[in-house]
């Protein structure tokens, strides 16, 4: 009976600590601690080399190696196409917790206008890092010379002044210039908007083709360094510090009470694991507050902009509902 009953215990005992394993490896409650990544991870820049998404993926990489933040390899691959959807689709095909992407408003913005089946929904949002900001451009000798002059001329006929972007018609430097022009009271639906994917937007400006340029604050400063143009007015909502983009104005200081976060931040494949996203939240934030990320967000001209994934995503509802307003006055809405 003796044996029997020491039998029975070690039973007992040996399904108790089975379930309290499986709850430590599967439980809601689960440390980040109780995953780690056993190969290397890729994390996709849905664009070509050398912009802002391949930039801040490589950056990311770069210091979580350089720091022992994440222990494996870190590679970036390079997914161009349909401003951003085919990096999109390439991450989404993907299953595992290996596989992340970086993006910012284009994947709000080209889902709503109908060039993408896949919008942040269908991804696990990470976090946020940064916060970048657009400039309106236009040529040294131009002459308009604040934000205020231009949209005066534009409100008496906008379709008279060209503006030029590097995204499609509804995607980024689209909406950032139409939602500060809306604000100074322009028709933003008579709006002459030409799209130049192609790496040309910046030529157009100098060869007198198109009268503004709508782009990023990084695109424009060697130039106005060089003397060929001005920044009539960034979409920060407050004054920028560094080399030259201290200088430039925002809207809000020239009495139009707008402006456009271009975010960035990483997301996962759709239904990532729980603990994988607690790991990655944690390693993040680690990288968020490093001394070398924030030497490379001076470097980019960058604001800090951290969110963890539940404030990400409440973040990005606000955002998506506010993009698709706009996106509907222009008639541009496909949802």
């Amino acid at each position: 009976m003796k044996k029997i009953a020491v039998i029975l215990f070690s039973a007992v005992m040996i399904l108790a600590l089975a379930a309290c394993s499986n709850s430590q490896t599967t439980g809601g409650k689960a440390d980040a601690k109780d995953w780690e990544p056993a190969k290397t991870i890729e994390i996709a820049a849905p664009s070509g080399a050398g912009g802002g998404w391949d930039t801040t993926a490589r950056m990311a990489a770069k210091v979580f190696t350089e720091d022992k933040i994440i222990p494996k390899s870190i590679g970036v691959v390079n997914k161009p196409g349909g401003g951003g959807a085919v990096g999109w689709a390439y991450v989404h095909s993907q299953k595992d917790p290996y596989h992340l992407f970086v993006s910012s408003p284009p994947l709000l913005l080209v889902p709503l206008n109908g060039q993408s089946q896949f919008g942040y929904k269908d991804f696990t949002p990470i976090a946020n890092m940064i916060a970048d900001y657009g400039a309106i451009v236009v040529k040294a000798d131009a002459k308009w010379n604040s934000l205020n002059d231009l949209f005066e001329d534009m409100k008496k006929d906008p379709s008279k002044i060209s503006v030029v972007g590097a995204s499609s018609p509804g995607s980024m430097d689209h909406i950032l210039f139409v939602r500060i022009a809306k604000k100074a009271g322009v028709d933003i639906k008579k709006i002459k908007y030409v799209s130049d994917q192609d790496g040309g937007a910046l030529t157009q400006l100098l060869n007198g083709s198109v009268q503004v340029y709508s782009a990023g604050i990084a695109e424009s400063v060697e130039q106005v360094k060089a003397g060929k143009v001005k920044v009539l007015g960034i979409t920060a909502d407050h004054r920028l510090k560094g080399d030259v983009i201290s200088d430039f104005k925002t809207a809000k200081e020239q009495g139009i009470n707008a402006d456009f976060i271009n975010w960035r931040g990483f997301f996962g494949p759709p239904d990532m694991d729980p603990q994988a996203l607690k790991y990655y939240e944690q390693k993040f934030k680690e990288l968020s507050d490093s001394k070398q990320w924030a030497k490379i967000r001076e470097q980019y001209g960058w604001d800090e902009k951290y969110m963890d994934s539940k404030e990400y995503t409440d973040f990005l509802a606000q955002q998506e509902k506010e993009d698709k307003a706009l996106l509907d006055e222009l008639g541009l809405s496909k949802n």
